[in-house]
């Protein structure tokens, strides 16, 4: 068995792939830090804001004083060119691997699944010997050059994708895609530019499309019969999404995963001519093997394990949102909420209702009006702030939330201080009302 493991995972196959991946993935990285410049995205999240919502448990992250973020995405930009021509490559990506999950874990008012899965990938290239050849290291030091890896690095990468395209299929299943109502609800906001988006016949075709790419895809790119179709159908679907929905350098990361579903000999003709091709196919067994297949089958059992995880919190996820983050849950739900804070001090008896405005930004105040992370969060802020002036206060929140346009119900119990709660990842939180139920079409708006 042994010797049949090791004959598939470590024979050695063209490094073509894996190269022209390094070249688009470090323009890419590129892109999105010299864009998140140009964009005024580092402006508007890390430094407008009085602070910033910061995963919990990572509080201690501060947005770096006076111009430093600006020169953090200045030279995350430049890192991405390096890896782009594979010079110094290693210490390339791994800074940027930590300064992206600095920036990541620092703020989540624009959390999308996408940017947790740039950070797994930057620490998964940081290993991956993906500049020994077309690049200015191999040109460096000719010892380095080689010009095939073992096929362990196909497989792995492809397990990973069809892991996320996988969960992003199921967790569709549910009675607000299924019934057409969420695409409808989500072209009405973010595609009413266009008209032909408004129409029945295309939030059917959303629905069945969405729902079916994202499960079949990795099967049919795997198949050579059905490749180019699923090709043409990767095309349509993320330009189709970079359009409508603006989502940065993601549609086009998910495109240049198609670089592992071809051949190697197709890859190498089609864009590495000029290099060397390695058809050996030796197998080359590494004096870690235990380890290497241990770490890749551990990390991506989790990978298969995390997204499960809101089954074992009571409660609607939807609704909850606990178990939702980490978990390829995209493009599924869209929250809207009005929350009144009221302080109450402890010594004095006195009650306040606090002015939110005075204390978040206009991106912000979205967030802890509807998702109860941020609702938690903001409490033990204001807390701190009181206690800061010698005060003890507690924190009541009374929220209403609503779901895919529905019309808003009660979200909190507003009789609990949630100051003086704590924060569980993996129980639900006993201040969030249960869920008002999503097949009441009573309860949705006109």
């Amino acid at each position: 068995m042994q010797h049949k493991v090791n004959q598939y995972l470590f024979k050695q196959v063209d490094n073509s792939a894996l190269v022209l991946f390094r070249i688009c993935f470090g323009l890419l990285l590129a892109v999105e830090a010299f864009g998140s410049i140009a964009t005024g995205m580092v402006r508007r999240q890390f430094v407008e804001p009085d602070f910033t919502f910061t995963f919990i448990g990572f509080e201690f992250l501060e947005p770096l004083p006076g111009d430093g973020m600006y020169i953090l995405f200045s030279i995350m930009g430049v890192a991405g060119l390096m890896v782009m021509v594979g010079y110094r490559y290693r210490v390339a990506m791994l800074f940027y691997a930590i300064t992206w999950t600095y920036v990541y874990l620092l703020q989540k008012s624009s959390y999308n699944n996408h940017c947790y899965l740039l950070m797994l990938l930057n620490y998964i290239m940081v290993f991956l010997p993906a500049h020994r050849s077309a690049s200015i290291d191999a040109i460096r030091k000719p010892e380095l050059r080689k010009e095939h890896m073992p096929r362990l690095i196909y497989v792995f990468i492809i397990t990973l994708i069809w892991i996320v395209y996988a969960y992003a299929s199921v967790a569709k299943f549910y009675p607000d895609w299924l019934d057409g109502s969420f695409p409808r609800y989500l072209m009405s906001i973010r595609g009413k530019e266009w008209s032909l988006l408004q129409e029945s016949w295309t939030h059917e075709a959303i629905k069945y499309f969405g729902l079916f790419f994202d499960l079949l895809i990795v099967p049919f790119l795997l198949w050579k019969r059905t490749r180019w179709v699923a090709v043409t159908a990767s095309v349509f679907f993320h330009i189709f999404n970079s359009v409508v929905f603006k989502i940065g350098i993601f549609p086009y990361l998910a495109l240049s995963f198609l670089i592992f579903f071809f051949s190697v000999e197709k890859i190498h003709q089609w864009f590495l001519w000029k290099k060397t091709f390695y058809d050996k196919g030796e197998v080359i067994v590494p004096k870690y093997r235990n380890w290497i297949l241990g770490i890749s089958g551990i990390f991506l059992f989790i990978m298969f394990l995390l997204p499960l995880r809101h089954w074992t919190i009571k409660g609607d996820v939807f609704w909850t949102e606990e178990g939702h983050r980490l978990s390829w849950r995209m493009m599924l739900r869209s929250r809207n909420g009005s929350a009144t804070y009221t302080t109450l001090d402890k010594n004095t008896g006195q009650r306040s209702i606090v002015n939110l405005k005075d204390h978040v930004s206009r991106k912000q105040l979205g967030a802890v009006q509807s998702k109860p992370d941020f609702m938690w969060q903001l409490a033990q802020r204001l807390k701190k702030e009181a206690a800061a002036e010698g005060k003890d206060i507690a924190v009541f929140i009374n929220a209403r939330v609503g779901i895919n346009g529905r019309r808003p119900s009660q979200f909190t119990d507003p009789e609990i201080d949630i100051a003086a709660t704590e924060w569980k990842y993996w129980e639900h939180a006993e201040w969030i009302l249960p869920s008002p139920g999503y097949d009441r079409e009573e309860n949705r708006k006109k």
